[in-house]
């Protein structure tokens, strides 16, 4: 399998050919850093997790040079934290039984470069090889510029496919920005209750990120027992925990559809809502 970067690498965690390993893929995360798919691919993993059926691949975009550090890691240069975050991403992907982790190894400054095509064009090779049936990815709604770009890299890898390779479904998940703020129609429900030893184990490997000043895996459990606990107000509470994630199945089935236009009509169906409310209960 030919990538852009030397530096690049695909593990294995059960040894086995890389060929059977990405052939056997049926649900794929694309996740800008190493931790991102922990936290918003966690459905696709439980999915697999434990599966003869169904493997999980991860593939990590950026190399994770830029991470916040303090304590232990302070020091720490950003060669030093590269090989850091990939070793903890591979353990990850033992702990969590992946089908394959691979690590694409750009700088955020490329991944965001529009004019830049390696990531584009390594998504598509991974794509083909794989043929996952669920994508999961970064949503457009979020914060960080990077997540963003994979995002559309993504959308757009998947499009040049042909339609046949195309998975039946891509969500954009929450990692710095929730959903909180999306109407409930809107909202895509994952219930990710069981195995919570496993996701917890999943979070707590990426010790660089946690004993570094970022307590994720505190943020991210809290995260989804909030989303299950407030998903529904007048009704009790049918899961532990739930990510929220977002449709964009319709971008990749459309091609010619307007990624800015879509993002804009979910934004307006809250806008609506929320002032509808207002109108309604108004004095």
């Amino acid at each position: 399998m030919k990538l852009q970067n030397s530096s690049s690498e695909i593990f294995v965690p059960d040894g086995k050919p890389m060929s059977e390993a990405l052939g056997r893929t049926t649900h794929m995360g694309v996740g800008a850093h190493p931790d991102d798919l922990e936290i918003m691919a966690y459905d696709g993993i439980l999915k697999c997790f434990g599966s003869d059926q169904n493997w999980f691949l991860g593939v990590t975009v950026t190399n994770g040079a830029g991470s916040p550090r303090s304590g232990l890691y302070a020091r720490y240069t950003d060669e030093e934290m590269q090989k850091v975050r990939r070793v903890e991403q591979k353990k990850s992907a033992v702990i969590g039984e992946y089908a394959a982790a691979a690590f694409l190894d750009y700088t955020s400054a490329a991944a965001k470069d529009p004019k830049n095509p390696g990531v584009f064009d390594d998504l598509k090779v991974l794509f083909r090889a794989a043929k996952p049936s669920v994508v999961y990815t970064h949503n457009l709604a979020d914060k960080h510029d990077t997540h963003v770009a994979v995002a559309l890299k993504t959308i757009q890898a998947l499009r040049e496919l042909p339609e046949t390779l195309r998975p039946k479904q891509v969500f954009g998940c929450e990692v710095w920005r929730d959903f909180d703020w999306m109407t409930d129609a809107d909202k895509i429900a994952l219930d990710v209750s069981a195995h919570e030893n496993l996701a917890a184990a999943l979070l707590g490997v990426y010790d660089s990120q946690i004993a570094g000043g970022k307590r994720y895996d505190i943020a991210t459990m809290g995260r989804r027992r909030a989303n299950a606990t407030y998903h529904a107000s007048h009704g009790v509470d049918t899961s532990t925990y739930l990510i929220y994630a977002m449709d964009l199945t319709p971008l990749i089935k459309d091609p010619r559809r307007s990624i800015k236009l879509y993002i804009r009509e979910y934004i307006e169906r809250f806008c609506d809502e929320v002032t509808g409310r207002i109108e309604k209960l108004g004095c």
